[in-house]
């Protein structure tokens, strides 16, 4: 359970999207696109995962369609199709012990309907769900809620702190134990356990309380996935997993210490917060058959198409550079700051091309690529453990069920072998799996006057 001490073990987390992280996952031969569409084939993945004793499933997303021309839908498999908070409730209800985790933006929706439906997915879960706060950064998003462009970055990061303050404290405006139900006096809920939050700050002013007493957890999970400055600033504060794409150990190492001295700095334990990288594997039983199948999905990629993607994931032009030359600086526009500068940080690194940096993106959209059989696949994942560049990993399967089937089968049993995973859940919580402590309601109180009155 959270707080005892036991040894130091992966945490494992599965990011399910569509059906495969590859761009191209629909068009391989193996993989039937319709499953994206199917209930039923986001519940065998999500039971597979459990089965196999992975902490969290991950569902990302966004709120507007990307790129919106002819071209860019008729080559977007990667629209985000179901609602994650809708999917997880549903998920909820067919299994038990592992966590939900969904994104919701702090920039499009009310602090207060995001208390709700999380404090909601966490009692409907009995305390299994998780917040992936994201601050949104494109300006097809933007359009669809009445702005002309995106707020500036460090305006969503302003005004994501201050959303993630006052959930916390609809989250608290109930105790744990509010009620009474005396039959008797007719007594349903003790007024002394619920309060007003009276928040009233630059960006958002609330009354509270919410409809619903305390979730499960205290506090559903937070995670966060942002890791420019202001990501890292929010994080080291609030967050409490840490979702990251990192290419290299030792600036992996350096970015996951350096938030855990933030978070030390303001006043929180190291192990408070937990760094968890995306790592892409293909594994096979012999690395040219892990190779194989690396090879057979780069195969779809088109570079022109690529670099088209680009502009409209990442905002960085490159439409007029030549394919075989080294990629010019990026541009660090409002949107994705720290994938602008991760893509060309990798490409001075290893002297990629535009052609091969572009290629990356197929891949796992600058997330860890492993290829190998299953002793290097963990001799890499437990040396960034060892190194402390990483508690545990988010796992992007490049193609579905597939990929999640061969890291359960072949990388979970090396892993296991070297005692780096846990036989089975300890606890029945996210909070729980994670070993993260559940948080004490806050201090402060302001009673509710409608229900002091009577």
């Amino acid at each position: 359970m959270a707080g005892t001490d036991q040894p130091r073990t992966l945490r494992l987390g599965a990011f399910l999207f569509g059906v495969g992280h590859h761009a191209a996952a629909w068009r391989h031969p193996q993989v039937d696109p319709h499953d994206a569409f199917r209930f039923e084939f986001l519940l065998d993945l999500t039971r597979k995962a459990e089965a196999a004793k992975f902490d969290a499933v991950f569902l990302a997303d966004n709120v507007g369609l990307i790129g919106a021309t002819p071209e860019a839908i008729a080559r977007a498999p990667s629209v985000y199709w179901w609602e994650p908070l809708t999917i997880l409730s549903a998920l909820a209800t067919h299994t038990s012990r592992i966590g939900l985790i969904a994104t919701v933006s702090t920039s499009y929706l009310q602090p207060y309907h995001v208390a709700r439906k999380f404090a909601a997915l966490d009692h409907l879960s009995r305390g299994r769900a998780g917040w992936n706060v994201v601050t949104s950064g494109t300006d097809a998003e933007a359009a669809n809620f009445g702005l002309p462009q995106q707020r500036t970055h460090a305006e969503r990061y302003a005004r994501a702190a201050e959303h993630l303050t006052v959930v916390k404290s609809l989250w608290d405006s109930w105790a744990d134990d509010p009620l009474v139900l005396d039959k008797t006096t007719g007594q349903y809920w003790d007024p002394a356990k619920v309060r007003t939050i009276d928040h009233d700050g630059a960006f958002y002013q609330v009354r509270g309380p919410l409809q619903a007493h305390r979730p499960p957890q205290g506090h559903p999970v937070i995670v966060q996935a942002g890791s420019s400055e202001d990501g890292q600033a929010l994080a080291a504060a609030s967050a409490e997993v840490v979702f990251t794409a990192q290419q290299d150990l030792v600036v992996a190492r350096d970015f996951a210490q350096g938030l855990k001295d933030r978070a030390e700095a303001a006043g929180r334990r190291r192990d408070d917060l937990l760094v968890m990288p995306g790592v892409s594997i293909y594994v096979g039983r012999t690395r040219a058959e892990a190779q194989a199948k690396f090879d057979t999905l780069q195969a779809f990629v088109d570079p022109v198409a690529n670099v088209a993607a680009f502009k409209l994931f990442l905002d960085w032009d490159l439409t007029s550079v030549d394919l075989d030359d080294p990629p010019p600086p990026p541009p660090l526009t409002e949107g994705w700051q720290s994938r602008q500068q991760l893509f060309y940080d990798l490409a001075v690194r290893e002297g990629l091309s535009v052609r091969q940096m572009v290629g990356r993106l197929s891949a796992a959209r600058g997330h860890l690529v492993l290829v190998g059989d299953p002793v290097e696949i963990a001799d890499t994942l437990e040396a960034w453990f060892r190194a402390g560049a990483a508690d545990g990993f988010n796992i992007l399967a490049p193609i579905l069920p597939q990929g999640l089937d061969d890291v359960i089968e072949l990388v979970l049993p090396e892993l296991a072998r070297r005692g780096l995973l846990r036989a089975d859940y300890t606890g029945t919580t996210l909070r729980d799996h994670l070993g993260l402590a559940r948080p004490a309601r806050s201090a402060t109180a302001t009673p509710f006057p409608a229900l002091q009155q009577g």
